[in-house]
């Protein structure tokens, strides 16, 4: 699995990290680029729900405009813990996003295989990026996973930062996940870089 991390971390873990091969996850709050990194577009949808702001059109349409033609994906702007409306927010961007290499779908709690499934049919280039309350998220990842899988989609999960939910990922059969806690903590960057390295006979197979 592919790890990315934030870019917010100190020069020490930042270079630890990039010798690891872990690539960085940039949102319009911390649109840093770092030399060497690989890395993607977060809409930022989830740092605007934790500190109870209005999600920032703006600020995310400027960096995918300046940047989003170089990242390996980019998610499409999302609402937290509600899944219709969040599937119908999503939807509303696509056009706006059409001409980005890799896009993916963020999946929120209450969403349907089936609502999800009407979508990726009319887009092929778009995966799946599980987001979603933490608990519903450990509940349903495996689920998702089957369902990027059947559809030969990518796979990303959120918000990993522990060993157990590493694992979790690699028998979901996730391509990537991305968690703070491989910049921020310095020891945990060794544990978590194991994980990932590690496959799982669990994983759901490819369509």
């Amino acid at each position: 699995m592919i790890g990315y991390s934030c870019n917010e971390g100190s020069h020490r873990n930042m270079a630890r990290l990039r010798e690891a091969e872990w690539r960085i996850l940039i949102t319009p709050y911390h649109p840093t680029l770092h030399d060497g990194f690989r890395f993607a577009i977060d809409n930022g949808a989830w740092r605007a729900y934790q500190n109870k702001l209005p999600f920032d059109a703006a600020g995310f349409e400027g960096l995918v405009e300046r940047l989003g033609c170089a990242a390996d994906f980019v998610i499409v702007p999302d609402v937290v813990g509600d899944g219709k409306a969040s599937l119908e927010f999503s939807v509303s961007w696509l056009p706006k996003l059409r001409t980005l290499k890799h896009l993916l779908l963020p999946v929120q709690d209450g969403m349907t295989a089936h609502d999800v499934g009407m979508v990726l049919r009319q887009n092929v280039k778009l995966g799946l990026f599980l987001g979603g309350t933490t608990e519903w998220k450990l509940k349903e990842m495996y689920a998702w996973g089957m369902v990027a899988h059947a559809w030969n989609r990518w796979f990303h999960v959120a918000r990993v930062n522990s060993i157990r939910r590493v694992r979790l990922c690699a028998e979901a059969g996730a391509d990537s996940f991305d968690g703070t806690g491989a910049t921020r903590f310095r020891n945990n960057l060794p544990r978590l870089d194991a994980a990932r390295r590690q496959p799982s006979l669990l994983a759901p197979a490819h369509a």
